[in-house]
């Protein structure tokens, strides 16, 4: 909680997720954290806080920034692959990771970060307008931005475009069961698979993730994704990867894509070795092995590791460079041309051919 006090004349928006306590403070419930506020007093996250007796979002409308990435940058290997997403995020965040390789914005304690403006319809004409398929709530957890993000994605879905959550995931279940109802994908980072990883380098806990997970897969219709950024030392060991990847398997399916990601030194762990290619390519096999279809390596160049291959048959289906797919053998509903299995994700008859670029965008307010 920050002590940080919200000005009278701030720019709020009314929030649901609240309730008052019998000492007269009030209690955020969007997420687990469960900041108890009095009046004026910021939660952690920096962007929702106490203002007149009711809990109020001070960043709706605005954003650190607006950009068109390829989709695969999020990382969806299995949604609109080749296809351009325009991302925005905010300020603040509701987790404290030491390693956070967002923390200019993640971390930001100055609103003037948020130098742009959009509407929820600017989002989505502006996306609609640029050809994006999708729009990307991302750079920082969009679940503390919900009323934000939701408001944003209605709009999309009446002009004809997806939603993307890229999120940690930590976040009660009611607001959760709301947020994303109405997103089309999400990737979440579970970012380890033991508690005394989140409580000490995140100050969070491991089992509202979990949570999340089986409420994405099991009560909604998003497409989901999940991304663990190795640390090594931290989160890394063969005993805990085999672990969380049975536990993924027994418990969401072997259909959802996981992504091992390299760490690289920054914020508060900046002397800590980045993570070798090895360990990736040693992890995704595990994956394999525990029994999911589809790992993959990421923040290194590997191309096995970027390929997505046939459950089946063992083919190649989507072969990529990075962010550009450099191959494509799935049929129009998405089948392995050479066996005919199908291939688990959201598809189009053809892919995109957005590659690897990056496109800063303005909106004009």
């Amino acid at each position: 909680m920050s002590d940080t006090i919200i000005h009278p004349a701030s720019r709020v928006t009314d929030t649901e997720y609240w309730h008052t306590l019998d000492d007269g403070r009030i209690q955020c419930d969007l997420c687990p954290r469960y900041c108890k506020l009095r009046e004026g007093q910021r939660g952690l996250c920096f962007v929702r806080g106490r203002l007149n007796d009711r809990v109020v979002l001070t960043s709706y409308g605005r954003s650190s920034g607006f950009c068109v990435d390829p989709i695969e940058k999020k990382p969806l290997n299995h949604f609109l692959p080749g296809t351009p997403v325009l991302s925005f995020g905010t300020a603040g965040c509701n987790l404290a990771c030491k390693f956070c390789q967002n923390w200019d914005m993640s971390k930001s304690r100055q609103m003037d970060t948020l130098a742009d403006q959009a509407s929820p319809e600017q989002l989505a004409k502006t996306a609609a307008a640029m050809g994006c398929r999708s729009v990307a709530f991302t750079y920082n957890d969009p679940v503390i931005f919900l009323e934000y993000a939701v408001d944003t994605a209605i709009a999309c879905r009446e002009a004809g475009v997806k939603s993307v959550a890229v999120t940690a995931g930590y976040i009660c279940p009611q607001p959760a069961a709301r947020f994303f109802a109405h997103m089309d994908a999400a990737n979440v980072d579970l970012k380890a698979f033991n508690d005394r990883f989140y409580h000490q380098l995140t100050g969070s806990h491991l089992t509202p993730v979990l949570d999340t997970l089986q409420l994405i897969k099991h009560e909604t219709n998003a497409w989901l994704e999940i991304t663990t950024l190795l640390i090594p030392g931290e989160n890394d060991s063969t005993a805990e990867l085999e672990a969380m990847c049975r536990w993924l398997v027994d418990n969401l399916g072997p259909e959802v894509p996981l992504h091992f990601s390299a760490f690289h030194p920054d914020y508060k762990m900046d002397t800590t070795p980045a993570t070798p290619a090895a360990t990736l390519q040693r992890a995704r096999q595990i994956g394999l092995a525990a029994g999911l279809r589809y790992v993959y390596t990421g923040n290194v160049h590997d191309a096995e590791g970027d390929t997505t291959f046939c459950h089946h048959c063992g083919e190649a289906l989507i072969e990529r460079d990075w962010y550009r797919l450099l191959g494509w053998h799935l049929d129009e509903q998405g089948h392995c041309r050479h066996c005919g299995t199908a291939c688990a994700g959201v598809f189009e008859a053809t892919p995109g051919d957005w590659g690897a670029k990056r496109l800063p965008v303005r909106i004009a307010s």
